[in-house]
């Protein structure tokens, strides 16, 4: 399986979903056409396969950072729980990019948005052990525009800038963002 989802992310990557088939898929993993259907029914099984497997991988990410920071003061869990973002963000950053692309455009395959769902209760239940400290008194709202601000600037990265990533610059200042809108 593992062989055929790592086909199927270089066949995304390099000819998009509209042109990924099947059959070109079974080709680049070296395997029959019959042995990908035992495990695939179809194009969209495999991608939402991998989907969830490249998901999975950026939960993984920021869920073991949130965890790591819960008692953290604001301005260290600020930059780290956004370093972390953006590592995730960077986890195959051309298939993430394929997937935000073209995949929305054939349905609900990609559990993409479960990253933002997740990452927002999250940082509301973080937000919730500093609400002493913080401006907003809307949690959940404070939640939403925080994660949706840094996955936006995330996203444009993969798609525009990959190289911002990596980029220490980056974090600090969408760190900075997160500490003024949240400090009282």
């Amino acid at each position: 399986m593992e062989i055929i989802l790592q086909a199927t992310t270089r066949i995304l990557v390099a000819e998009g979903y509209d042109r990924a088939s099947t059959n070109r898929i079974a080709l680049a993993a070296g395997v029959s056409i019959g042995s990908l259907y035992q495990y695939f029914p179809n194009k969209e099984a495999l991608v939402a396969a991998l989907c969830e497997r490249h998901v999975g991988q950026m939960l993984a990410i920021c869920e073991a950072k949130l965890t790591e920071l819960a008692t953290a003061p604001l301005p260290v869990a600020a930059r780290e729980i956004v370093r972390a973002l953006l590592r995730a963000h960077a986890v195959e950053p051309k298939l993430h990019k394929v997937l935000i692309e073209q995949v929305p455009r054939v349905g609900r395959l990609c559990a993409i948005n479960e990253v933002s769902g997740r990452m927002t209760a999250a940082v509301h239940a973080y937000l919730a052990s500093r609400r002493a400290e913080l401006r907003p008194q809307n949690l959940e709202v404070a939640a939403f525009i925080l994660v949706r601000a840094v996955e936006a600037v995330s996203h444009a990265a993969v798609i525009e800038r990959p190289e911002y990533l990596v980029d220490g610059e980056v974090a600090d200042e969408l760190a900075e963002l997160v500490r003024r809108y949240a400090r009282a």
